[in-house]
């Protein structure tokens, strides 16, 4: 989590290893635009810009998780994207980027929503952005994150209902063994 106070800036950078944020609150800027709440951005391995924010913002940031490889550039508004039907009845997404086994994508529970129980073979990664995800192994209200190592498992619920963002696929296997 990286927060700006109103009329501050980072100076110019690299990514060596790529970075993607969501704009949690507030307007992130950088020479590429402006970027309100709810605003998905992911910039390539090698990328360079001057951050800044005038109002202030806060912004939920990933970095040196990226395949080199993945070189396309993703700017998404949330507030403008229509959601998509999920995998059960009562789930909606929102795809926000795909590469590879690297999935990302803000998922919301309607209330009383069960996931089937489910294994994550490159890891996962979420973060609460309203009300209360759930699972066998606690309750995670807003601003929660977890990290689920690869071939961990559990069976996601949210009795209230919530909008996660979660990121799947992307963490080293090599110290993992995959079998079931």
């Amino acid at each position: 989590m990286v927060r700006y106070a109103p009329g501050s800036a980072f100076s110019p950078h690299t990514h060596s290893g790529g970075e993607e944020f969501l704009v949690l609150e507030g307007v992130f800027s950088d020479e590429h635009g402006d970027y309100p709440a709810g605003t998905y951005v992911r910039n390539l391995v090698g990328s360079t810009h001057t951050p800044a924010s005038r109002e202030g913002c806060t912004i939920l940031v990933k970095l040196w998780q990226m395949d080199p490889d993945d070189q396309m550039r993703v700017v998404v508004d949330a507030t403008q994207t229509p959601w998509l039907p999920g995998l059960v009845k009562g789930l909606e997404v929102m795809p926000l980027h795909s590469f590879g086994p690297e999935h990302v994508a803000l998922v919301k529970w309607s209330p009383g929503t069960v996931f089937q129980t489910h294994r994550h073979w490159g890891g996962e990664e979420i973060f609460v952005l309203d009300s209360v995800f759930e699972d066998e192994f606690g309750t995670y209200p807003k601003g929660t994150w977890l990290r689920n190592p690869c071939s961990s498992h559990h069976t996601p619920y949210s009795r209230e209902g919530c909008i996660i963002y979660v990121k799947t696929g992307h963490l080293p296997t090599s110290a993992v063994s995959l079998s079931p």
